[in-house]
């Protein structure tokens, strides 16, 4: 039966879609009331997903689920929970924002109505992955919003921005159909895709039995699945379309796709770990060791970044490695693990909102320079105070500085560390990992921190601190003065920075409120208030805050930047170029070595197929005639030949041609026919045609699966 919250999460997954359409319609007439029909239609979209955030808190809607049916003959669910309708408002503010700054960003591009058809069609898809209730919906929206998103990372149509499509791209498509193949092995062995419906399965179907056969079957699902869901969301090794996606990338589609498509993965990894492998300490142990190295690869990536865009790019995958930590010790703390699901959660959260700020503040400084070079746009944040406090209020809240939002999931993941060590030498849980490696896991934490640090630190400095070499370029920056953004996107910058330290100040009533909401979709226990700014609790940022002075002082200072002649230090990039694990590893492998391997694989297949029906012809069946019993031509080469004969004679005749050459069309003719029909054989009795005819029949299958699915046949 349909109520208001159905109607309303029909309305946020598609509107946005069929909004996409009427308004590159609009666009076509007239960019402006485009521009503010996509703000409407965003901004409709974040109130609807207010609303239900709102329903979800009183507990009317908790739980609701809606059904699209005759969708692939499985259908389409959606559902509601805390965490789902906390992260569609999120998805949907973010997605408000970047809009009102994108009409000023946009300004002076090209092919600007294609960017908000895309734009609002990515909405929808994104907020149909997080509104959805299996892993099929999940699937379907997922790989819209990878197809769609990608023509973001090609705007501008530039080799760099191509190539950087083209690597993002294959990612989405390679872990799109492994998540395929995941999905279709869990459906195999459950029956079910519904999330509800598979909590606790490993248990049911692994630990039920004596045999191994569904412990390595919902592990390969689960394998499959990560890797689908990892690859999104630029967990280590899979991260390598960030750096090149987002630099290329427009600022506004940057924001999005550092805050939200990344949490799209992460959603699906938090379901894998709060559902399937529910308080698996195997699942945990891999997950975290995934974190870690997407964490500490992630910062030094960044530190040696010497691009705006890059550096924010590689901290978004250190900060994807610190949610990874947190979901990895959710499955090693078993009951225990409420400190590290919560801390996961708000990280999330806080890095959707952070990424928005410093990305659009960085589309900033790239509308008006047009570079993002730190040498080049040195000094562009001088005399600039509202700029200033929007990029210090990211810069400080990613830090995890005290009073800031990140802080608080910070420490919270930091806690979860220090919980699971006190926990196995308690005896209170089994311990899957030894005291002395937990200890420095929790040390590579606090260092990675003091890394996030230093990379702000020297993004900051850069902007704000220190004057541009050259002197009449910091004279122009300083001439920009009150006229380097508008009101729309100073109103879009200001209101999501402020957000930032509101929610650091109010960690009791803001952070464990959001925390709250994702309470039951983590299936995470109450939690006792903590004292966030104890002795304690500090200690652990104050840590990060040293080292993170230490590396920036001795590190981007002295080993990171060069003297000039003259004296003036300049940022250089020091990181090895054939380090580059695209160029190193998947290039070569995916576009050299396994095309050429599987060429030559197919290739034998299909020859050796041939070699032995032509053995067999020639020694047991002997079916093939000598040359001289082979009846020359057939009866069409033979009327043919007749009839071509008789015109030339005609010809001849007509033109009075004394001793004219007649030609022999009859063995002519013949030569052709026999020649056609040899390739007729070769290709008919070839694997490559029994495959042709196997796609052919197959296609037509689906075709009338479908036809009878959509008519009802």
């Amino acid at each position: 039966m349909y109520n208001a919250a159905n109607i309303i999460i029909e309305t946020v997954v598609f509107l946005p879609m069929a909004a996409a359409l009427a308004g590159y319609c609009i666009g076509r007439k007239n960019k402006d009331r485009r521009s503010i029909f996509a703000d409407i239609v965003t901004g409709l979209t974040f109130v609807l997903c207010g609303i239900l955030a709102v329903q979800t808190l009183t507990g009317t809607t908790d739980g609701i689920l809606v059904e699209i049916p005759y969708v692939c003959g499985m259908g389409l669910h959606f559902t509601l929970d805390g965490f789902r309708t906390l992260y569609g408002t999120v998805a949907a503010f973010m997605w408000f924002m970047t809009t009102l700054f994108s009409k000023e960003y946009f300004g002076h591009y090209r092919n600007r109505n294609r960017y908000y058809l895309f734009l609002l069609l990515t909405l929808g898809a994104t907020e149909g992955v997080f509104f959805s209730a299996d892993f099929f919906t999940t699937f379907v929206f997922f790989e819209m919003m990878s197809f769609t998103s990608y023509v973001w990372v090609v705007h501008d149509e530039k080799p760099e921005s191509l190539r950087a499509g083209a690597t993002y791209l294959a990612v989405a498509v390679i872990g799109g159909l492994v998540m395929l193949m995941g999905i279709f092995l869990l459906y195999d062995m459950t029956g079910t895709l519904n999330f509800s419906e598979l909590a606790g399965c490993y248990d049911n179907y692994v630990l039920t039995t004596s045999s191994r056969i569904p412990e390595k079957k919902i592990w390969a699902a689960g394998l499959c699945l990560l890797f689908g869901f990892g690859a999104k969301a630029g967990a280590f090794p899979l991260h390598i379309w960030l750096p090149k996606a987002h630099p290329a990338a427009p600022a506004p589609a940057s924001a999005l796709l550092s805050g939200i498509l990344t949490k799209a993965g992460m959603y699906g990894i938090l379901i894998l770990t709060a559902y399937i492998f529910f308080q698996n300490t195997a699942w945990g142990g891999m997950i975290l060791i995934l974190g870690v190295f997407t964490m500490v690869i992630g910062a030094v990536l960044a530190l040696f970044s010497v691009d705006l865009k890059r550096t924010l790019a590689c901290s978004s995958v250190s900060q994807i490695g610190f949610i990874l930590v947190g979901a990895g010790l959710a499955g090693l703390l078993g009951k225990e693990n409420t400190i590290a699901l919560r801390g996961s959660l708000l990280h999330m959260v806080n890095h959707s909102l952070i990424k928005l700020v410093l990305f659009m503040a960085a589309g900033v400084v790239f509308m008006n320079v047009h570079k993002l070079d730190l040498n080049d746009i040195r000094g562009f944040g001088r005399k600039k105070p509202l700029l200033h406090f929007i990029f210090l209020m990211g810069a400080l809240g990613i830090g995890g500085i005290p009073l800031f939002n990140g802080y608080v999931s910070k420490t919270l993941l930091h806690e979860s560390i220090v919980e699971y060590v006190f926990l196995i030498n308690a005896d209170v849980i089994p311990a899957h990992f030894s005291t002395s490696f937990m200890r420095a896991i929790e040390w590579i934490f606090l260092v990675s921190g003091g890394l996030t640090v230093a990379y702000m630190t020297k993004l900051y400095i850069c902007l704000f601190v220190e004057r541009n070499t050259d002197e009449a370029v910091q004279k122009k920056y300083d001439a920009l003065q009150g006229k380097y953004m508008n009101r729309a996107s100073a109103f879009a910058l200001t209101v999501s920075a402020v957000l930032l330290p509101f929610m650091g100040l109010l960690p009791g009533i803001v952070m464990d409120g959001i925390a709250d909401m994702g309470q039951s979709f983590l299936h995470a226990e109450p939690m006792d208030k903590i004292s966030y700014f104890s002795l304690g609790n500090l200690r652990g940022a104050l840590i990060s805050l040293l080292f993170g002075a230490f590396i920036y002082g001795f590190i981007v200072r002295f080993l990171l930047m060069r003297k000039t002649d003259s004296g003036e230090r300049y940022y250089i990039n020091r990181w090895l170029a054939w380090l580059d694990l695209e160029n190193l590893v998947y290039r070569p492998l995916l576009l050299k070595i396994l095309p050429f391997t599987f060429g030559m694989l197919c290739r034998f297949l299909d020859s050796l197929v041939d070699t032995i029906v032509v053995v067999l012809r020639k020694t047991v069946y002997r079916d093939e005639k000598l040359p001289h019993e082979r009846p020359e031509g057939n009866l069409l080469t033979h009327l043919a030949a007749c009839t071509a004969s008789f015109f030339e004679g005609l010809g001849n005749r007509i033109l009075r041609r004394k001793n004219p050459k007649k030609q022999d069309y009859e063995h002519k003719l013949a030569l052709m026919h026999e020649e056609w029909s040899e390739n007729t054989m070769m290709i008919t009795r070839s694997m490559s045609f029994g495959l042709l005819l196997f796609c052919v029949g197959l296609i037509l299958t689906v075709a009338y699966l479908f036809i009878k699915d959509v008519f009802g046949l």
